[in-house]
């Protein structure tokens, strides 16, 4: 049995973030706490944001003390602070880091336990406070996901959880709030989007509400990412990407994600590499890995993108896809891991232990060709290589 959870309250239009005061107004919510992260304090928009809460007679603390990849460590903070206070909401401002916070201290907040007690295979459902989600960036699709990832300091790994206690109450989806971001940005998070939407249609969790989901996710996405990266003022590519990104969200919410993210996980963890990066520098090759046990998914992957037309055959279309996902990765620049600086001795050491963490999170079992452990390992080899 596929479920889908869904924020209560899903609004996705140009300057909709305007209307989060009005909206918590109407739910009686009057002392919230603004979780963001430095960056979001540094452009202005965090300030903005608890002004116009100020303004409608709402109490509006901020909490910027989140970070890339966030940790047991930094969540604890967070928990801190949201306990501080009697607050009755949490707004989340940021990309992914942000929410993903977010989610972890309205759940932990509110209950006992440390963040692995709270991590896959049990699946949490008791709600923490309300977490109003207001994305910066066109990539986690964290907004409307019953997921959120924390590292544990202790061990270097990425923690999944899970469950309906993590989807945000309400999301603002603002394309607006992405005019800003900076080529790297534009395509981390857009490559992630893609990859979310790949894995939702190819999962074996798929379902006919998810491939509805990703398949226009990916006609958002595969046509606009080049132009956002590119001409990023462009209203019409950033509005795109950011309907696409929580189209996606919605489809692996629904789906799960499959081998790129079981396999990231652990690189991110380990070398910190940002999420949707470590998910670029893998989708060519897991995509290659897995296109004949899920042929006709993956051609319509490839048409949906724009990288192949409806009229061409099922393997014309997988042929193209490989390839522009390796030619979209060079024309957005996507580093190898040693560009990124991975020293290649501390990488071949851990990959018997990161293959390991990729099998324990569950996400490889989706996959269309599901791997062992050895076949995992040999991927993270192609992939320095």
């Amino acid at each position: 049995m596929s479920l889908t959870y869904l924020p209560s309250t899903l609004a996705i239009q140009g300057g909709i973030s305007q209307h989060i005061p009005f909206w918590l107004k109407q739910r009686s919510l009057q002392h919230v706490l603004l979780v963001t992260d430095p960056t979001m304090v540094q452009l202005g928009y965090a300030a903005t944001l608890q002004q116009q809460l100020l303004d409608a007679g709402i109490a509006c603390d901020i909490f910027d003390q989140t970070i890339p990849e966030p940790t047991a460590s930094s969540i604890q903070l967070g928990i801190q602070a949201a306990q501080a206070k009697p607050y009755d909401a949490l707004v989340a401002l940021g990309g992914g880091s942000p929410i993903d916070s977010a989610k972890a201290i309205a759940v932990l907040s509110q209950q006992t336990g440390a963040i692995r007690d709270f991590a896959f295979p049990h699946i949490i459902n008791t709600p923490g406070l309300p977490v109003i989600a207001v994305p910066t960036t066109a990539g986690t699709g964290s907004e409307v996901t019953r997921f959120t990832i924390i590292t544990d300091d202790s061990t270097d790994e990425k923690l999944l959880c899970v469950g309906s206690a993590f989807v945000p109450t309400a999301a603002f989806v603002d394309y607006e709030l992405t005019l800003s971001l900076p080529p790297r940005i534009t395509a981390d998070t857009g490559i992630d989007a893609i990859t979310h939407a790949i894995e939702a249609y190819v999962s074996l969790k798929a379902n006919p509400y998810s491939d509805s989901q990703a398949l226009a996710a990916l006609r958002l996405l595969g046509p606009h990412i080049r132009t956002a990266y590119h001409q990023g003022s462009d209203h019409s590519a950033r509005s795109a990407m950011m309907l696409g990104s929580t189209l996606a969200g919605i489809a692996f919410s629904s789906a799960s994600v499959a081998l790129v993210h079981g396999m990231s996980r652990p690189i991110g963890a380990f070398f910190h590499v940002p999420h949707g990066l470590s998910n670029a520098m893998l989708l060519p090759a897991i995509t290659r890995f897995s296109v004949d046990h899920a042929k006709e998914k993956y051609a319509d992957c490839a048409v949906a993108l724009g990288f192949a037309q409806s009229t061409d055959s099922t393997e014309t279309a997988i042929q193209q896809l490989l390839q522009q996902l390796e030619t979209l990765n060079q024309e957005l620049r996507v580093p190898t891991l040693s560009e990124f600086g991975v020293e290649a001795q501390h990488f071949q050491t851990l990959i018997p232990t990161m293959a390991q963490q990729a099998l324990a999170s569950g996400s490889p079992a989706n996959n269309p060709r599901i791997p062992n452990q050895a076949e995992i390992e040999q991927l993270y080899h192609t992939i320095w290589a």
